[in-house]
């Protein structure tokens, strides 16, 4: 079985820990000739190229892939990824994010790849766009559409987003959690020396928030919300982990509101560290208008910590609210208030909250479920055929 996938680029993110995550457990599988080829990655968001520092002849770099929309650069990508695809003769091409999966699965179609799969991490479209980006991506997403024989989900959420579109029916839809090692988030870390490396005190309340500093990823509420949450609570820190473009725009608004020594930048992050600093925190944050299912909340769940969740895309599939979190109407800034208040307040509801989430995520999030969930899908498909 000959697999080819490809993403747009590899920053430190979800979708590309995720897909990673799959690319190398596929490769233990003996029966399996799997390649991933990304666009470069170049920017404050982090690179995980490193991952594939010694297996050269799975990692594979498309030059033009690039982000931003270019019609030359497209193009060449595009008659890139098509050459590669006639040589490696894959039997599945599996596309990710929306750059990568619009032009991997036409190039893919018409290499005359007979399996095409198309891994929804996040919707490339929706309100959260204008009206013109808005209908722009649906658009393509229907093109691409019409070259893809099975979707991956990573929450019902996208399905619904996707139906609601016109694009898909039911049966081509296949919902796969992402997956990541649970060990390092569930055992008992020690945390004084990394609470010490950021000035966080014993008796600091730390509400964390794990994201790229850029748009949509919800961190102008926080700020919006934070003058009021200091006044109720003297001792809380905001530990904001994450870098981007927008770093510099955020300090500025923090020092306006007057909060700065309340907030502290991680910066970027290694995803082997992010465990023992989850597990330094009270309290994780969710309110990005824009992701699949953010998989910072599974993580911060494995460590038994409490969240708190703007009720966006998958967000309330692990978010139950009352049960494993407490779950928050969209923009609903108040009972955001209410929320980290309550559960600053209640080191009970934390625990028992922290607690259930701990046991609803340790068999659902595991690599080795993700990588035997998309291979048995694989052998579905193929056996179809």
């Amino acid at each position: 079985m000959r697999i080819a996938h490809v993403i747009t680029r590899l920053i430190i993110g979800g979708a590309q820990e995720n897909t990673i995550a799959s690319v190398l457990g596929l490769n233990q599988k003996k029966n399996i000739s799997v390649r991933l080829y990304s666009g470069p990655t170049t920017g404050p968001e982090g690179s995980l190229e490193y991952k594939f520092k010694d297996s050269s002849d799975i990692f594979h770099i498309v030059p033009n892939l690039i982000r931003p929309i270019n019609p030359l650069n497209d193009y060449i990508a595009y008659r890139h990824l098509i050459k590669e695809f006639k040589s490696f003769k894959p039997d599945i091409v599996h596309t990710h994010s929306g750059k990568a999966g619009f032009l991997g699965r036409l190039a893919a179609a018409k290499a005359n790849v007979k399996n095409i799969i198309h891994s929804i991490h996040g919707p490339s479209f929706g309100t959260y766009q204008g009206w013109i980006a808005n209908t722009l991506f649906r658009k393509a997403e229907k093109i691409a559409a019409t070259h893809t024989d099975h979707y991956i989900t990573v929450a019902n959420a996208m399905e619904e987003q996707y139906l609601k579109a016109g694009i898909g029916n039911p049966n081509i839809f296949t919902k796969i959690y992402s997956g990541f090692n649970l060990r390092p988030f569930i055992q008992n870390q020690e945390t004084a020396e990394i609470r010490n490396q950021f000035g966080i005190k014993q008796d600091h309340l730390v509400v964390a928030k794990i994201a790229r500093l850029f748009d949509l990823k919800g961190h102008n509420s926080l700020f919006e919300i934070a003058p009021n949450l200091i006044k109720k609570i003297p001792n809380i820190r905001f530990l904001l982990i994450g870098d981007g473009p927008l770093k510099k725009d955020f300090k500025q608004i923090i020092k306006n509101i007057n909060c700065e020594k309340n907030f502290i930048f991680a910066g970027l992050v290694d995803p082997l560290k992010i465990p023992q600093l989850v597990n330094s925190i009270d309290i994780l944050v969710h309110l990005s208008r824009r992701e699949g299912l953010p998989r910072a909340l599974p993580q911060a769940m494995a460590a038994s910590k409490p969240i708190v969740a703007f009720d966006y895309d998958g967000a309330r599939e692990v978010c139950i609210n009352e049960k494993t979190g407490l779950l928050v109407d969209q923009e609903d800034l108040s009972g955001l208030i209410k929320s980290i208040s309550r559960l600053a307040k209640d080191k009970t509801l934390r625990k028992s909250l922290g607690n259930a989430g701990r046991e609803f995520v340790k068999d659902k999030f595991t690599i080795n479920r993700l990588v035997e969930d998309q291979y048995n899908l694989y052998e579905k498909l193929l056996s179809s055929r």
